[in-house]
């Protein structure tokens, strides 16, 4: 996986926006640009996040949807997860063309999951919070956050677990269960500083 260069991301960022507004407009899904940087057509996972401007980071989510897996390439992959971030995340109903005005777009670029071994009591020592997403899968369930929530939400690596068992629909504690198969993987991640502004990369650490 190549590390994403800044100007990648904010090629990213920007060809995200660029596929939600003309979505909302013509109904029509664009295809990658033809100035697509070779790299950004490998697979890698991804996510796409709709913030809303100028709100508490507690309330400001607007969507959040993309693929852990690298399924598809990177160009693709961005463009459908910012679509379905927009129209298809189940929380929340569909964006509209005029929110787009008040809404700030980020992509996290992921490495692949990684499966967390050994007694599950240790996972805590397992994971950093500031550098690590989790997904939890146990049976049909299964949930994912992103390396960015914990630290906006101030948890600690065993409060990160059980947000993620509850985002996966089981009980805080099913971590600590050794059926339950927790992964982790680190993220890129890039964000408008304001609708439509520059694009930066966003840092990660423990505050």
């Amino acid at each position: 996986m190549h590390k994403i260069k800044d100007e990648w991301g904010e090629f990213l960022v920007k060809l995200a926006r660029r596929a939600i507004e003309e979505y909302l407009k013509s109904g029509k899904i664009i295809k990658p640009p033809k100035d697509t940087p070779e790299e950004l057509w490998e697979k890698m996972g991804v996510f796409v996040t709709l913030n809303r401007h100028g709100v508490p980071k507690q309330t400001a989510l607007r969507g959040c949807i993309g693929f852990p897996l690298p399924i598809y390439p990177l160009v693709e992959a961005t463009i459908k997860a910012a679509i379905y971030a927009a129209v298809d995340d189940p929380r929340f109903p569909p964006v509209s063309l005029d929110e787009m005005n008040n809404i700030i777009i980020e992509v996290s670029v992921l490495t692949p999951p990684e499966l967390i071994e050994g007694p599950p009591e240790e996972r805590p020592k397992k994971i950093k919070v500031g550098r690590d997403g989790l997904i939890i899968e146990k049976g049909i369930y299964s949930g994912l956050l992103l390396p960015q929530v914990p630290i906006e939400w101030g948890w600690d690596e065993e409060e990160f677990l059980a947000e993620t068992c509850w985002k996966a629909g089981l009980p805080p504690d099913c971590w600590l269960d050794p059926d339950t198969k927790v992964y982790k993987f680190t993220a890129e991640i890039f964000e408008e500083e304001y609708p439509r502004g520059p694009v930066k990369r966003k840092p990660l650490s423990q505050t």
